[in-house]
């Protein structure tokens, strides 16, 4: 079985059997002709399910991340684990030190697809339907067009499911999941902020041939 033909479903149900990323499920399933047995045998060979088994645990400790990069951007981000231990651990804090860098570069909205409110959905689908209404899509079509272009969508705005700057193949999601398999505990971005010199500041824009005649009359 290709990863072409794993379907969503399949991927999901794993998903939610295993805690592991989508891309590792539907690897998974395609290198184990669809057994679901066989794919979680395969996962925890990778170590990728072991830090799914921690899903139901409380990561309550962890650190507040930063990063600044040439004094114009700056972040702050929480990142949990379950013990104090680990929160002063080298691999995590290098963890947390990859994931502010995350967000400097990419610039996400949100952490993860159930933050994003209704209503800038709404709103995304309403422009996405305009852009195929102008493109000549047939209407019919549209949902199905649609499901694709929200999921690119939820690639630009959510955190957890950008492609990783150090590894474009790869989910932020995927990557937090393997490196917390490896450090063995649950690992989890709560929040972030970030800031950008002039953000939000209305900048000035002379009109430059207005500013001239000005010049001119007052000389």
């Amino acid at each position: 079985m290709n990863m072409a033909e794993v379907s969503a479903a399949m991927v999901k149900e794993l998903r939610e059997k295993t805690g592991a990323g989508m891309m590792d499920c539907k690897k998974a399933l395609s290198e184990s002709g669809g057994d679901f047995v066989k794919a979680e045998e395969w996962l925890r060979k990778k170590g990728i399910a072991k830090a799914g088994s921690k899903e139901g645990r409380v990561a309550a400790e962890g650190i507040i991340g930063t990063y600044v990069h040439g004094g114009r951007i700056g972040v702050l981000v929480e990142v949990n684990c379950e013990t104090d231990f680990v929160a002063r651990n080298e691999d995590f804090q290098a963890l947390v030190k990859d994931v502010a860098m995350q967000i400097a570069a990419a610039s996400p909205k949100y952490v993860r697809r159930d933050e994003v409110p209704v209503d800038v959905m709404e709103k995304e689908k309403e422009i996405q339907r305009e852009l195929l209404k102008q493109q000549g899509k047939p209407e019919a079509m549209w949902d199905k067009i649609l499901v694709g272009k929200l999921e690119k969508y939820y690639e630009l705005v959510c955190l957890m499911d950008q492609p990783w700057v150090k590894e474009d193949k790869k989910k932020v999601g995927d990557m937090i999941t393997e490196r917390a398999a490896k450090i063995g505990e649950k690992v989890s971005v709560r929040r972030f902020t970030r800031y950008e010199v002039g953000e939000g500041i209305e900048k000035k824009k002379d009109d430059l041939a207005s500013e001239v005649a000005k010049q001119l009359g007052q000389a």
